[in-house]
């Protein structure tokens, strides 16, 4: 294959996934203001100017889009906490990272948090067992920096059940800013933050900052 074939290749290849893109942007805002079982796979193509027939070159069906959909925001979310994690920083510098990346997503994935949250049992099996698989795993590197930090004295020793609980209901707390009255995004940010180190024990004003 010679150099202009290659790159025909590649150009053709990268106009698909930026076509995928776009139609997984197009689904995850159908499917937050209607609700998956409401939406067509010709719903979702009309929003992104395409026929529903040249939906099947992309999807195979609605399901196909949803599974999609959210194992790419619990991959997204489990290798950008892995590398938070890995960046080899002090354990209250981590926490306030992690806070930091998963609101970002939030930030930039707001429909498809909204769907997960709402549509997560109607992903096919196989689906679900691996989106399930990647949260656990994201939770526990935050459970990890959470024991890391109580052992520092920065956040309340607590048994590693207790941590756990406490990471899940600051997911829930982070999750739930889609839903949230509108707030600018340098006000919301550092509220959110500040909640969320809340959730987990801390005692901002005490040392610590959430800068």
């Amino acid at each position: 294959m010679d150099s202009s074939t290659t790159g025909a290749a590649t150009t053709r290849s990268q106009a698909k996934a930026a076509r995928r893109a776009e139609l997984l942007t197009a689904a995850a805002a159908q499917m937050a203001q209607r609700g998956f079982a409401a939406v067509r796979l010709e719903d979702i193509g009309a929003q992104a100017g395409i026929s529903g027939p040249a939906m099947y070159r992309h999807f195979s069906s609605k399901t196909d889009v949803l599974d999609t959909l959210l194992l790419d925001i619990s991959e997204r979310l489990f290798s950008g906490g892995n590398a938070v994690c890995d960046r080899g920083l002090p354990p209250y510098s981590t926490l306030i990272e992690l806070v930091g990346f998963h609101i970002d997503v939030l930030v930039t994935k707001p429909d498809v948090i909204v769907v997960q949250d709402r549509d997560l049992s109607s992903l096919t099996p196989e689906a679900n067992h691996q989106v399930r698989l990647l949260q656990r795993r994201y939770v526990e590197r935050w459970v990890d920096v959470v024991e890391d930090c109580a052992a520092q004295g920065l956040l309340p020793t607590m048994a590693r059940a207790e941590a756990r609980v406490r990471v899940h209901a600051v997911f829930g707390l982070l999750n739930s800013s889609p839903r949230l009255p509108a707030m600018d995004s340098d006000r919301l940010r550092p509220l959110l933050t500040a909640m969320a180190l809340a959730a987990l024990g801390a005692q901002i004003g005490d040392g610590q900052s959430t800068d």
